[in-house]
């Protein structure tokens, strides 16, 4: 038997998994201070927003206010958490800890390497939508039994957002320079893409702009299962943009990250 035979090469899903748990071994060792502020944050929005904002606006289009914002609230939780993520996050792995040079020695590759990290950001992700979920749902503001779903579109978001920051970061050189991603491009998703407002009381061209952003269509998912008249809209538009944003840059991240490893 040559020698070739007996080594036993892991699968594609063992090598993904295996990044996936080093990811989350190293984030678990602190876990209190990481899993304690998904709780708190939605409960300074909702104090600084709707209960402010709700004193004005009662409702967006039928529906309460408190609960149109609450809604939005889930996937901008897992928005934020993947981009910091697969910034700083990779960005510390692949140039100050090597972390990626230590892997890269073992059977798993590049590829194996941007999809578990990708993953762990959609777990991330899903894991704050959640938190997002209990708190909105333990102040009876949410009461709709299939708003659990809404948890699914923070794990698309954590995935969507993954894989647009690690493309960021596989051009970046220098670690302030996710400054101008991070305030130029996820914080006005945050007012544009219909969380606080809705996208239609925007002007015509800044609802076409709207419609680019990848949040607004998240967003528009997440508060679908959460409020029932609003499942009638046909969301499935809303289902390809983000399939097609997460395949193509996926691609392009892949390429930019194996690039980088090389140079």
């Amino acid at each position: 038997m040559s020698y070739n035979n007996k080594i036993k090469i892991p699968s594609f899903y063992q090598r993904v998994m295996s990044v996936w748990y080093r990811h989350m071994k190293v984030y678990s060792a602190s876990f209190f201070s990481n899993a304690f502020p998904p709780f708190f944050e939605p409960l300074i929005f909702l104090a600084g927003l709707g209960i402010g904002i709700s004193g004005y606006v009662k409702d967006v289009n039928g529906i309460d206010y408190t609960l149109f914002l609450a809604t939005g609230l889930i996937v901008t939780s897992s928005m934020y958490t993947a981009a910091f993520e697969c910034t700083f996050g990779t960005f510390i792995r692949l140039e100050f800890d090597k972390v990626y040079d230590g892997m890269l020695g073992s059977p798993v590759s590049v590829k194996d390497l941007v999809f578990g990290e990708v993953l762990f950001a959609g777990t991330k992700g899903a894991f704050f939508a959640l938190a997002v979920t209990i708190v909105i749902w333990a102040f009876g503001i949410l009461k709709e039994p299939l708003s659990i779903l809404a948890v699914a579109a923070g794990f698309l978001t954590g995935i969507l957002f993954a894989v647009l920051s690690m493309y960021i970061t596989s051009f970046v050189k220098n670690i302030n320079h996710f400054n101008f991603y991070l305030t130029g491009i996820i914080s006005p998703m945050f007012f544009f893409s219909g969380v606080v407002f809705p996208e239609q009381n925007l002007p015509l061209y800044m609802r076409y702009f709207a419609e680019v952003l990848p949040l607004t269509h998240l967003v528009r998912i997440a508060r679908a299962f959460c409020i029932p008249q609003l499942l009638k809209v046909n969301l499935l538009i809303d289902f390809i943009y983000i399939l097609i944003f997460i395949i193509t840059f996926l691609i392009l991240t892949e390429k930019g990250i194996k690039k980088r490893l090389i140079n």
